[in-house]
This record gives C-alpha cells, sequence and structure tokens, in this order.
C-alpha cells in the first residue's frame, strides 16, 4: 500500500468520527522530512480525539496494515500523534492545534483540505 492510499484510509477513520479541518500535508518535496504525509485534524473534546485515534487505528488494522509503528499523547488527549511511518496523524484539540501550527511550520508542503 502506498502513502497515499494508507492517507486515505486514514482520512476516512477521522471522518468516521467526526474530526474538523482535515488537512493532508504532503511532504515528499521537502527536503529532510521524517514523512511522506501528515493527515491532521481537530476533534472537540478529549473523548473525541481518542474516538478519533482509535478509527484510524481500526480502519487501517482493517486494510490489512497492522497496528502503528507508534502512537502519543493518549494520556494527555490534547494532542494524540498516530505513527504509521510513512504517514503521521496528527489528533488536536482546536486551541493546540492553532498553538503548535504544523501547518505553519511545513508552510513548503503542498496542503489539501478535506473537510
Amino acid at each position: 500500500m502506498t502513502a497515499e492510499e494508507l492517507s486515505k484510509v486514514i482520512i476516512k477513520g477521522m471522518e468516521e468520527k467526526k474530526a474538523s479541518d482535515i488537512v493532508l500535508m504532503d511532504l515528499r518535496n521537502i527536503k529532510n522530512t521524517v514523512t511522506d504525509f501528515f493527515v491532521i485534524c481537530s476533534g472537540n473534546s478529549d473523548s473525541q480525539l481518542d474516538a478519533i485515534a482509535d478509527s484510524i487505528e481500526e480502519e487501517v488494522f482493517k486494510i490489512g496494515q497492522g497496528n502503528p509503528w507508534k502512537s502519543e499523547g493518549k494520556s494527555s488527549r490534547q494532542w494524540i500523534l498516530v505513527d504509521y511511518v510513512n504517514v503521521v496523524a496528527h489528533i488536536f484539540l482546536k486551541d493546540k492545534r492553532s498553538f503548535y501550527g504544523l501547518e505553519d511550520l511545513w508552510g513548503d508542503a503542498k496542503v489539501t483540505r478535506v473537510g
């Protein structure tokens, strides 16, 4: 499965739990990046962040891609990161997303707004 295809599955997992402001960032043409794609979304509550992260993992597992290489932030539930090596999902509480500004940090990335 390509990183692009995996990104679409991750987006589906986000949409299943009503994530907002979904953005796909293509980092492939930027030097020294650690991954090919970031998929970023926002949630309204810590329980919604948990549900989105679980939904992503379930959708990816269903297509036979297994568990994420790494998952962080489920205990603090303000910014959850689900890392599949070539694609990294970032699930933020809305105020934390603007505070960290990943879209601004990777300003050279090709950005596609999904929802």
